[in-house]
């Protein structure tokens, strides 16, 4: 007879398993993936659709990167929670409300989406997971008379050695922060994909870690950037500073 023990510990292995298989797509979407709002306008707005055939309701709200509810920030959702049918959209609209933030360079906080789906009545052992969508949002000081775009070629690369490991730093004295679709750093016809999840933030420095410490006379960068609107900007090459270790 088959140990007791032994096979509950299999059946619970077996539904961990099937759960984390449960395939989990956010159901609404949002109209952008970023958002810009400028201190001389009251409110900007996102569109919140549901291209699917259930009914949801929905949290909206702003926070900051630490992705904490005690922060207080200066930007309020409204509606904070909704219901939006199938085929249907919900306007959110992100108000700016008095604040002293810094007024020489951009400040980032993030756009949350939570969708809670509506049960069925019928479903009575169905499993419901609620999704969380979360995108950047730039508050942007009508102080800054630039254009990001144009800021790019004021960003200043060098690669150091620092205890040992290569690192890729952009100093950045721009107002702005700059997302990278792509960093690939080029040196005696060889490439390397560097990471690109850390923004380069405005009035600073950043460091990328990479594999191997370029070498060789000629050694570039080559980059672009995640536009206002989402989209991709053109490449752009850089010659690169390499301190030696």
């Amino acid at each position: 007879m088959p140990n007791l023990k032994v096979v509950l510990a299999t059946l619970v292995t077996m539904a961990v398993h099937s759960l984390a298989c449960i395939p989990a797509h956010a159901a609404l979407t949002i109209s952008s993936t970023r958002i810009v709002q400028t201190s001389d306008k009251q409110s900007t707005s996102v569109v919140v659709a549901n291209p699917s055939r259930a009914t949801y309701a929905a949290q909206a709200w702003i926070n900051t990167e630490a992705d904490d509810i005690t922060t207080a920030v200066p930007l309020i959702a409204s509606p904070a929670l909704f219901q939006i049918a199938p085929q249907g959209e919900q306007t959110v609209q992100i108000n700016r409300l008095p604040n002293d933030l810094a007024n020489d360079r951009e400040t980032l906080f993030f756009f949350n989406l939570q969708e809670i789906p509506q049960a069925e009545s019928e479903q009575k052992n169905s499993l419901t997971i609620a999704l969380r969508t979360r995108i950047k949002l730039f508050y942007r000081p009508s102080e800054i008379q630039e254009n990001p775009a144009d800021s790019l070629n004021t960003l200043q690369w060098s690669v150091r050695s620092i205890d040992g490991t290569p690192y890729l730093i952009v100093d950045n004295p721009s107002p702005f922060y700059f997302t990278f679709g792509k960093l690939v750093l080029n040196d005696n016809h060889r490439q390397e994909q560097v990471d690109t999840k850390a923004m380069a933030v405005p009035k600073g420095s950043q460091t990328y870690k990479l594999k191997r410490l370029p070498t060789g006379p000629d050694v570039t960068l080559a980059f672009d950037i995640i536009n206002d609107y989402g989209g991709r900007s053109a490449e752009i090459r850089s010659p690169l500073s390499i301190t030696a270790p």
